[in-house]
């Protein structure tokens, strides 16, 4: 009797465990989150690098209109063409992939499609 109550005990504490983490938010993987470009984005020197590689040379290299800063922030002007990110470029540095990017005046501006806010600016 007592082997069964310690049995089910166990397997009650088992199965609470795995519902309050389940509950409790615990990650799941990359491949079942749909990602979405969130307001800022942090890359390492590695992936600036890629991205610049990867996409620098994709766009059509435009002159930045009277009064617009390219800075982490700023709303990307609708006179500025800003493209997705391609697929080979998104597979070099995955994080890119839901974002747009523009390049002005000799540099790369990673943008949120959202709002048009640029999130990253690279090179120049």
């Amino acid at each position: 009797m007592r082997k069964q109550i310690s049995v089910a005990l166990a397997a009650g504490l088992l199965m609470a465990g795995v519902s309050a983490a389940s509950a409790g938010g615990m990650p799941q993987s990359n491949s079942t989150m749909s990602r979405t470009a969130s307001g800022t984005l942090s890359l390492t020197t590695t992936e600036q690098k890629a991205a610049w590689n990867a996409l620098h040379g994709q766009a059509t290299e435009q002159k930045a209109p009277s009064g617009f800063n390219a800075i982490v922030g700023a709303v990307v002007p609708s006179t500025v063409k800003i493209e997705p990110v391609p697929s080979k470029a998104a597979s070099d540095v995955p994080v890119l992939k839901p974002f747009d990017f523009a390049t002005v005046n000799g540099k790369l501006l990673i943008v949120n499609p959202s709002d048009k806010k640029i999130v990253e600016v690279i090179g120049g």
